[in-house]
This record gives C-alpha cells, sequence and structure tokens, in this order.
C-alpha cells in the first residue's frame, strides 16, 4: 500500500507541474528571493562604486573580485518574471478555454437509464437535437467556404503557371 501511496504523490506532483497556477505559487518565492539578491548585489556594487569614486579604494582585479557579478543576478531575475508571465498567460488562456467550453459545449441531456442527472440547464433531446443540426450546418459551411477559397487559390496557381 505504500508503493500505491508513493505513486499517487508522484502523479499528483505531475499534475501540479503542469498546473500554471500552482507553478506560479512556487515561482512568487523564487522571484522575491532573486529580487532580494539583485537589490543585495546592487547595492554592494553601488557600495564599491562610491568608495571607488572617493579614492578609498582602486580598481584593481583583485578588488572586484569578492563583488558578485549584477548582470547574472539581473539575468535570473528577468528569466523568472518570463516564467511567471507565461503562467499567468496560460491560466489565462485555460480559463478562456473553459469558459469557451461551457459556452459552445452541450448541456447534459438526461436518460432513461439515469434520471436522477436532470439538472435545471439540462437539454431537452429536442433541444439537443436542434443544436447539434446548427454545429454541423456550422461546421459544414465552414468547410464549404474553406474548399471554395482552396479552389480559388488552386485556379490562381494554374493561371500564374501557364
Amino acid at each position: 500500500s505504500s508503493f500505491i501511496s508513493t505513486m499517487q504523490q508522484q502523479q499528483l506532483s505531475q499534475q501540479q507541474d503542469f498546473d500554471p497556477v500552482h507553478r506560479f505559487k512556487m515561482l512568487i518565492p523564487l522571484l522575491k528571493d532573486s529580487l532580494q539578491n539583485v537589490m543585495a548585489i546592487a547595492s554592494l556594487h553601488f557600495g564599491h562604486n562610491a568608495a571607488i569614486d572617493n579614492g578609498l579604494k582602486t580598481t584593481e582585479k583583485g578588488n572586484d573580485a569578492a563583488v558578485q557579478r549584477f548582470d547574472k543576478s539581473l539575468e535570473e531575475f528577468y528569466a523568472l518574471c518570463d516564467q511567471l508571465e507565461l503562467c499567468l498567460r496560460l491560466a489565462h488562456e485555460c480559463l478562456s478555454q473553459s469558459i469557451d467550453s461551457t459556452k459552445h459545449s452541450p448541456n447534459l441531456v438526461p436518460t432513461a437509464t439515469k434520471p436522477d442527472t436532470v439538472q435545471t440547464e439540462s437539454l431537452f433531446y429536442s433541444q439537443y437535437l436542434s443544436m447539434i443540426k446548427s454545429q454541423i450546418s456550422c461546421a459544414k459551411d465552414i468547410h464549404n467556404a474553406l474548399l471554395e477559397c482552396s479552389k480559388k487559390i488552386a485556379g490562381k496557381v494554374q493561371g500564374a503557371c501557364n
């Protein structure tokens, strides 16, 4: 049974890795740490440069070794920002897709074998049929429009080649 629970935990962690909201929440502390690191390194550089400007330090290589590279820490910060932006875009796209799905997909149709599935938003079978017929009609219209367009393109290509 411990093997099964380990498998379930692995599946749960894999699902959470694909969830953009969960990933976003995991990246926020990393972003905070990265920002603190950028600010600390910028502060060190500012102090170091002020000391050089005041003549307290020289610009020898040995003195610069203690100061970390600001560009690397800033690049890490921007990389995390990019990942967060992608997570937010993906979450927005998932939400939009879910809204479109509930808007355009049919509601449940109660069946004789499962009458308990009747809900307030359930469709009667006749309503379901008319909706499906309109979807089929729309799909045929799109198909015909694409077919007509491809014939026009093919005709133009043949005319250009002759």
